[in-house]
């Protein structure tokens, strides 16, 4: 990902994910984590079957990567893992929920001004006029 994306104040959404993923032919549902005590959502990515396996068994959330088109154990690089609590599927059995606790500094491979990892994602508000602006505690 380019800084502009990651830090930016455009808003540059990726309309076109979803088909790029389709295009690879990944067997993938989409998995959101969430912060199993306040509620927050941290972080939402996929999950093939081999994702969901691995999830269960280690209790850690686990994703594909659909981009390196690998198994992605959120945490293994940099130690931030989100050990599962519990996870859930939705009524179309389309989408996992992973409810977790943050074992680590954050969740988020962004690092906010003092270095530190983001406790989650979701670290920018869309303004009405389409620019993006950091919410308080996370430029």
């Amino acid at each position: 990902m380019s800084v502009e994306i990651e830090e930016g104040r455009l808003l540059q959404l990726d309309f076109g994910k979803l088909l790029k993923i389709a295009r690879t032919g990944a067997e993938v549902v989409p998995a959101v984590a969430q912060d199993a005590d306040s509620g927050e959502v941290l972080i939402i990515g996929y999950a093939n079957q081999l994702a969901l396996e691995t999830t269960l068994r280690e209790r850690k959330a686990t994703f594909w990567s659909t981009s390196r088109h690998e198994l992605w154990i959120k945490g293994a690089t940099s130690g931030d893992f989100l050990e599962v609590v519990d996870v859930r599927v939705n009524c179309e059995q389309n989408s996992v929920l992973y409810l977790v606790r943050l074992a680590g500094s954050g969740s988020c491979h962004t690092k906010d001004a003092t270095g530190k990892a983001r406790h989650g994602c979701y670290y920018r508000r869309i303004q009405a006029d389409g620019t993006l602006s950091f919410v308080q505690g996370d430029a």
